[in-house]
C-alpha cells in the first residue's frame, strides 16, 4: 500500500484474525457466541448482585464491576470485529482508532487492578474474618474501585497522546483485529524509542504491583485454607482461589507476553493469538468460574426464579 502521512491519514484498515476465506463463518459463529455468553453471563451477575441482598458485600461488589469491565472490553472489540468478518468494510477512523485503543486500555487496566483487588478481599475475608467487616468497609470498597478505574485512565490518557502524536508513513494496514498498541506502533516511521521504555515502565509497575499483591495474598491465604478442619469449608476456600487463579494466570500470562519485549521480537500474528485469551477468552469465562460454580450465587438464583413464579 503506498506509505501515507499523518497529517492526510484519516482511516486505518483492520486485516483481521485471519484472511482465509473457509475460516470467516466458522469464527463469526464461533465469537458470536461468545459474546453472547460475555453478556448474558456478565448482565445476569450484575442484576443478580443488585436484586439480591444477601449479596450486597464486598466480594459481590468488586464482583460486579469486574462483570461490567467484561462488559465494556468485550463490546468495545467484537461487534466491530464481527462486522468485520462478514463483510467488506474493515476500515476504522483516525479517531475512532484512537477512541478503540484508549478504551482498550482503560479497561484492561482496571481489569488487572480489580484482579489484585479482589485477592486482598479473599485474604482480608480468609485471614482475618472478625476484622473483615471493619477492614473492607464500603467506603473502602468504593476508593478501591474508584482508585482503579483513574489509574487506568491515566494510562490511558498516556499510551493514546503518545501513540497518536507519531507519523505512520509506512502504511494504512493494521495487521490485527483492533487497534493495539503493537501492530499501531509497527506502521509508525516515528522514533518510538522513549515511547516503548515508557510502555514498558507502566506495564511493568502496573503488572509487577497487582501481581505482587496477588502473590503475597495467596502466601497467607494457602496455610489458613490448609488450617481450616472442615472439608466442606476447605474444599470451597481452594475452589474460589483455583477459580482466582486461573483467570490470574490466563489473564497477567497474555499480557506480559504481548507488552514486556522489545519490539524486535513482535510477531504480530502471534500477538494476536495471545491477545483472543484476556479481550475474549477471559471476559466470558469469568462468569463461570467466579460466579455459576458459587454456592451463594446459585442461593440467589435460585431465589430471583421462585420470585417469579
Amino acid at each position: 500500500m503506498t506509505p501515507v502521512n499523518h497529517t492526510d491519514l484519516h482511516e486505518f484498515v483492520l486485516l483481521g484474525l485471519t484472511t482465509r476465506p473457509d475460516l470467516l463463518v466458522p469464527l463469526f459463529l464461533a465469537f458470536l457466541a461468545m459474546y453472547l455468553v460475555t453478556l448474558l453471563g456478565n448482565f445476569g451477575i450484575i442484576i443478580l448482585i443488585r436484586m439480591d441482598l444477601h449479596l450486597h458485600t464486598p466480594m459481590y461488589y468488586f464482583l460486579g464491576h469486574l462483570a461490567f469491565v467484561d462488559v465494556c472490553y468485550s463490546s468495545i472489540i467484537l461487534p466491530k470485529m464481527l462486522v468485520q468478518v462478514l463483510t467488506e468494510e474493515k476500515t476504522i477512523s483516525f479517531s475512532g482508532c484512537a477512541a478503540q485503543l484508549c478504551c482498550f486500555v482503560v479497561f484492561g487496566v482496571t481489569e488487572c487492578l480489580l484482579l489484585a483487588v479482589m485477592a486482598y478481599d479473599r485474604y482480608v475475608a480468609i485471614c482475618k474474618p472478625l476484622l473483615y467487616p471493619a477492614i473492607m468497609s464500603g467506603w473502602t470498597c468504593r476508593w478501591l474501585v474508584a482508585g482503579s478505574y483513574a489509574i487506568s485512565i491515566l494510562h490511558a490518557v498516556t499510551h493514546t497522546t503518545f501513540i497518536f502524536t507519531f507519523s505512520f508513513c509506512r502504511s494504512n494496514v493494521i495487521n490485527h483485529y483492533f487497534c493495539d498498541i503493537a501492530p499501531l506502533l509497527a506502521l509508525s516511521c516515528s522514533d518510538t524509542h522513549t515511547y516503548e521504555v515508557v510502555v514498558l515502565a507502566l506495564v511493568s509497575i502496573n503488572c509487577l504491583s497487582t501481581m505482587t499483591i496477588i502473590f503475597v495474598s495467596y502466601t497467607y491465604i494457602l496455610p489458613t485454607v490448609l488450617r481450616i478442619r472442615s472439608p466442606e469449608g476447605r474444599r470451597k476456600a481452594f475452589s474460589t482461589c483455583a477459580s482466582h487463579l486461573t483467570v490470574v494466570t490466563m489473564f497477567y500470562g497474555a499480557i506480559l507476553f504481548m507488552y514486556l519485549r522489545p519490539s524486535s521480537t513482535y510477531a504480530l500474528d502471534e500477538n494476536k493469538t495471545a491477545t483472543l485469551f484476556y479481550t475474549i477468552m477471559t471476559p466470558t469465562l469469568n462468569p463461570l468460574v467466579y460466579s455459576l460454580r458459587n454456592s451463594e450465587v446459585k442461593a440467589a438464583l435460585r431465589r430471583a426464579v421462585g420470585r417469579r413464579q
